[in-house]
């Protein structure tokens, strides 16, 4: 667990548990270590509710951990459907859900059992769907995902000394078999590698590869980032402006990304024509348009594409780029782009163009508009209670590689 460091004294962790060994273990070893330190650890029980059998197991592993002093909390998924991508919806919902759960409880950071056969499993995967550097760097032992840190220390350890930890003390732990289910990528790939404990040499050249991927993006992180503060000024409300010339393909990739609130990049592919000679263009999500006051380009969300309204809720994310950090004052708003209604701020703020004002997030009152808090007065609450927090950065710190 020393990969965790440096901590202030007396952490406060959170462990996501699903009852499998690898998390079992890993809520063991980070109540140890945080105990040493007069810290605390809670363990978060995730119940997708996609098997019959899931609720008890759930309701199992609650009972386990209690046995071993580990305070727990229970988190039911709901509306989760067999179907396509339900890996990724999966993952979605969980992360949501152990980031409110993390946020509710004022813990920073998330611990995540990943490990060594995981990070070669994900590394295969990357390369059959034609990833570049980036996706081949695999996954990162720290990642930064708003108000939660998520951390893998067990990234460098094989499954079987997890379950060699949970044998010596005498702690079951529950069985997944969609870990084994050959109708999933990961599950066939497992079967390939015939390495069921992790400790074979594919696994550790696989899990060292995606390490030297890391290093390569981590440096690739900091070019992209010096790139970034030079050519593009980026505003709380959602666009940038582009200086003009030719711009590397990460860069762009990412000032589209971070624009358009995508959670992946955009294939290298689609990005490299743009970028070598910017133009007015769609891509992704985001639009480059000329900028009219301005030499460059005006880098804005494309209106056809943005999310439906939510509720104004605290905490409420539209459309993966903004969040709702203070109450609206109001009951029953929802929260929504400008849309049709920029034609009559156009007298107001003119030298703001169309294209611009219809994708900035608005507050609604059925078919009223209520605000724009990104054309309110500096520094006003109505302004401040929406924060501009793209899934994806502009720019932050590099990948930290193993």
């Amino acid at each position: 667990m020393a990969r965790l460091g440096p901590f202030e004294a007396a952490p406060t962790l959170a462990v996501a548990v699903s009852g499998g060994p690898d998390s079992l273990a890993l809520a063991l070893l980070a109540r140890d270590w945080a105990a040493a330190l007069g810290g605390t650890v809670l363990a978060l029980v995730v119940d997708h509710g996609l098997r019959a059998e899931s609720g008890d197991e759930a309701r199992l592993t609650l009972s386990r951990l209690a046995l071993q002093s580990v305070p727990a909390h229970l988190i039911q998924l709901q509306g989760l459907e067999h179907g396509a991508a339900l890996a990724e919806r999966a993952r979605t919902a969980r992360f949501a859900a152990l980031a409110g759960a993390c946020a509710g409880a004022g813990i920073l950071h998330l611990l995540l059992g990943h490990h060594r056969r995981d990070q070669a499993e994900t590394l295969r995967m990357r390369e059959r769907s034609g990833s570049g550097p980036r996706g081949l760097a695999s996954m990162a032992p720290l990642t930064e995902l708003g108000a939660v840190r998520l951390l893998r220390p067990l990234l460098n350890v094989a499954p079987a000394e997890l379950r060699a930890l949970l044998v010596a003390r005498g702690v079951p732990w529950v069985e997944d078999p969609s870990n084994h289910d050959l109708a999933t990528l990961r599950g066939r790939l497992r079967a390939e590698m015939m390495d069921p404990t992790g400790e074979g040499g594919q696994v550790a050249r696989l899990a060292a590869e995606a390490g030297q991927h890391g290093a390569t993006r981590a440096g690739q992180d900091v070019a992209v980032a010096a790139v970034l503060s030079v050519r593009v000024q980026l505003h709380p409300a959602g666009w940038a402006l582009l200086s003009p010339g030719p711009l590397p393909v990460p860069a762009l990739n990412a000032l589209l990304c971070c624009i358009a609130g995508r959670q992946y990049p955009l294939p290298r592919t689609a990005v490299g024509a743009l970028a070598t000679a910017p133009r007015t263009a769609t891509l992704g999500g985001a639009r480059l348009v000329p900028a009219r006051h301005a030499r460059g380009w005006l880098v804005l969300r494309e209106a056809a594409a943005m999310q439906s309204p939510v509720p104004a809720r605290m905490g409420a994310i539209w459309d993966g780029r903004f969040r709702i950090a203070a109450p609206p004052g109001e009951h029953g708003l929802m929260l929504g782009a400008v849309g049709q209604e920029a034609v009559s701020l156009r007298s107001l703020w003119p030298d703001w163009p169309s294209a611009l004002l219809q994708t900035l997030p608005a507050l609604w009152r059925g078919n009223k508009l209520v605000s724009v808090p990104a054309l309110a007065d500096p520094g006003s609450a109505q302004r401040s209670s929406l924060v501009f927090e793209p899934a994806m950065r502009l720019a932050g710190a590099p990948f930290l590689a193993m």
